[in-house]
């Protein structure tokens, strides 16, 4: 300012300070993410059918490159990743998508991590997803579409073909994707049970039932598959688009997750993979 105000004498002018950039204002969404492309296949399961090779349907593998039916998380915290942040080690499997009988991987697999679905005051108590916790969600063995299919299909940049809980017809150009919410309230105590699934459940009417008291991060998966048109040509290893289903092993650092929860889950902040403000 002295400089300006000297500027101002020696010229005759008066120099305006040029003011400061007003601080974006945060948006109010609570989500974090990571962007895990397609690593491998493989007919492993290493929650399903842990030590059990070839003993699966076809998987696809995101994240984790190391992940096979031996699967144990020293290997997953040990072991490289395609994921952004590279410091989220976690697997994430899904059943692989056929067309015609040929394979098709996802062109675009990104993990929102989300304090949706609770009120927001269970939003500013969510804990941190525990190191290890193991969780399927969907239903690989299910014979159709029903009451009880959370999985989702619908078609990027075409939405006016809707959402269904079948494989949809896409429009030329646009790519078929697939939308699946993870349960998000932990029983606090096991990070797996017989089932894979009763150690977490779904909330109900904005809460966490009494049951699993533990409300942690939602974990979506959004994955994007450079196919359209005729759904009668898709299959997936498991059957029909009803059985979509996803698995999810933890290995993201304590830290990293705790930080993650803090910073962009309980404040109510939509955070990059970089779990900074975006």
């Amino acid at each position: 300012m002295r400089i300006l105000a000297l500027l101002s004498l020696l010229l005759g002018t008066f120099v305006v300070a040029a003011p400061r950039p007003a601080a974006a204002e945060p948006v109010r969404v609570a989500e974090f993410l990571a962007d895990c492309p397609f690593s491998h296949r493989l007919p492993d399961d290493p929650i399903v059918f842990p030590g059990l090779p070839g003993a699966s349907h076809m998987h696809s593998f995101f994240g984790s490159r190391v992940t096979n039916a031996h699967t144990q998380l020293s290997d997953l915290l040990n072991g490289a990743t395609n994921c952004n942040p590279a410091v989220d080690k976690s697997s994430y499997w899904v059943p692989t998508l056929y067309r015609d009988g040929v394979p098709v991987e996802p062109a675009i697999v990104t993990f929102y991590y989300l304090g949706e679905g609770v009120r927001d005051d269970i939003i500013a108590r969510i804990q941190p997803l525990p190191l290890g916790l193991r969780i399927v969600a969907g239903n690989a063995r299910a014979t159709g579409p029903d009451s009880t299919t959370i999985s989702r299909w619908s078609c990027l940049h075409a939405g006016h073909v809707g959402a269904s809980k079948d494989f949809v017809n896409c429009p030329s150009g646009t790519m078929l994707e697939s939308y699946l919410d993870f349960p998000q309230c932990w029983n606090g105590r096991d990070l797996d049970s017989a089932d894979h699934k009763s150690h977490m459940a779904y909330p109900v009417a904005g809460a966490c039932p009494s049951t699993h008291p533990v409300p942690v991060p939602k974990l979506r998966q959004v994955i994007r598959y450079p196919v359209s048109g005729d759904p009668s040509r898709f299959r997936l290893s498991s059957g029909g688009g009803f059985t979509m289903h996803g698995d999810f092993f933890n290995a993201w650092p304590v830290a990293e997750m705790e930080r993650r929860v803090r910073d962009c889950i309980r404040p109510i902040i939509k955070c990059g993979a970089d779990g900074r403000p975006s």
